[in-house]
């Protein structure tokens, strides 16, 4: 007799996104596929529940962007309410523990603060929980253990199964997310809640600034005809300047590495 799978409680964890051209506040890319995901596997487990879950302040720019997830087909969203710059892994990390759900989905990268993509495995650090990254498809759950598809490069794709409770994190691999409904958006609740801030010291030691792009090296091709300024172009790039470390300790590995980032104008 084939075990029967069953339903499961989902929290989407959903951040304040960035448009890439305006800088506007929006829904994050990489949160709505992972909403996307979590709204499928409603569909596919009879009985699963999907939450909403957003930990930072709340401000006029924020909350339409936080709509936007709403606007997906969820009725409310919990809001853990934090003053500007706090950190976020101790309040979603306490919210998580007290009412703990099987399956905690969200991005892998912020698209504004530090976007360090750090957040799931602090997360998974602190309730000790397992983390599976790259998620494209949770194909099944029975017996408390979760069926994962998980997105390899190149297109791969590997099966993996972990018990619940779990993280997992989303990326460009997931299902795209589906447009907002504008009515359903406005009429869904904010569930605030204030909750102990507890300051990111060392985020507030960052300057932060809007990145650039750096551009790129040009080598000078020296020919006289136009064949052999053709092959120079189409010639792979050979790396005249790299180095080999074996057998080193790792003081002597980060020396160079720092003094490669200094060559290369990435340390200011």
């Amino acid at each position: 007799m084939r075990p029967e799978q069953q339903g499961v409680e989902v929290a989407v964890l959903v951040s304040v996104g960035r448009h890439p051209i305006t800088g506007r506040a929006r829904r994050a890319d990489q949160d709505a596929r992972g909403l996307e995901l979590a709204l499928g596997l409603e569909r596919q487990l009879p009985g699963s529940r999907v939450s909403l879950l957003h930990a930072g302040p709340r401000g006029e720019e924020s909350e339409a962007a936080l709509r936007g997830y709403l606007g997906m087909g969820l009725e409310s969203l919990t809001l853990l309410e934090q003053a500007e710059g706090s950190d976020a892994i101790p309040a979603l990390a306490e919210h998580l523990a007290a009412a703990p759900p099987q399956l905690v989905i969200t991005g892998a990268r912020a698209e504004r603060g530090e976007g360090s993509g750090l957040l799931p495995y602090a997360l998974a650090e602190r309730l000790g929980w397992p983390l599976v990254n790259g998620l494209a498809a949770v194909e099944k759950v029975e017996n408390g253990v979760a069926t994962l598809l998980q997105a390899l490069p190149r297109g791969q794709r590997r099966r993996l199964k972990v018990r619940l409770p779990a993280i997992v994190s989303v990326d460009a691999a997931a299902p795209v997310a589906r447009q907002s409904a504008f009515g359903p958006a406005r009429r869904a609740e904010l569930e605030a809640t204030s909750v102990p801030a507890e300051p990111d010291r060392e985020l507030a030691e960052w300057r932060l600034a809007p990145a650039r792009k750096r551009p790129k090296r040009l080598k000078i091709v020296k020919a006289a005809s136009a064949r052999d300024r053709f092959k120079a172009a189409a010639a792979k790039a050979e790396g005249g300047s790299g180095q080999v470390l074996e057998g080193v300790s790792a003081e002597q590995g980060a020396e160079a590495i720092l003094k490669l980032l200094n060559e290369e104008g990435v340390l200011r």
